[in-house]
């Protein structure tokens, strides 16, 4: 019998070798309903470092001061379609960062799914846009997916509910065979978890 996975609180690493901080990156990213029937979904990246530095550009730097605050927030709607693109830059190295924000408006009307990178890298790849910004709009896509298709919440209203089935059956109907199969161990093909909730994909290993 497989031993349970341990939980968040109790998984740590092996004990490290002697070290010292030298930069902290955090990551977050929240999907929201809209009450007007779109989604919101949001993400920002912060990079400090716990010792005071000497920038090229914008000279001494305190500790825990931003290196990097970029935030976005993608308007989407139930076909994932973004409807709107906000980029906020509180701290950048350069001022000319800023720039590049404008750019970013040309992702509306572009899908999130299948296509995805390719767009962003089409608009706001290479000098038109910000490494950062546009490192944070992948992940946002996962995210996406787990706010629209995501464990239905018991306290969902009964419209709300009635639009969750429908795009669940959209999905079904335009997916097929769950993109994600094969991508992880879990979801390995020939893997319990197939067979449990997508039997008509299992395929049962050769012997």
């Amino acid at each position: 019998m497989n031993a349970p996975a341990p939980s968040q609180s109790l998984a740590h690493f092996s004990e490290a070798s002697p070290r010292r901080l030298m930069h902290t990156r955090r990551i977050e990213s929240q999907g929201f309903r809209r009450e007007d029937g779109l989604w919101d979904i949001e993400a920002r990246i912060v990079d400090t470092k716990p010792f005071a530095y000497e920038e090229p550009y914008r000279g001494h730097r305190e500790a825990e001061s931003d290196v990097h605050n970029i935030a976005i927030r993608l308007t989407l709607d139930d076909d994932f379609v973004v409807h709107d693109i906000e980029v906020l830059m509180p701290a950048v190295p350069y001022p000319s960062c800023a720039g590049a924000i404008p750019n970013f408006k040309l992702l509306i009307g572009a899908k999130v799914g299948a296509g995805w990178r390719k767009a962003v890298q089409a608009v706001v790849g290479s000098t038109k846009g910000c490494t950062h910004a546009r490192e944070l709009l992948f992940p946002m896509a996962t995210v996406a997916f787990q706010t629209l298709f995501g464990w239905e919440d018991e306290a969902e209203s009964q419209q709300e509910k009635e639009r969750r089935a429908q795009r669940e059956a959209m999905r079904g109907q335009q997916a097929g065979r769950p993109h994600f199969m094969d991508g992880c161990h879990s979801w390995a093909s020939d893997g319990e978890v197939v067979a449990t909730l997508y039997p008509q994909f299992f395929t049962p290993k050769k012997l």
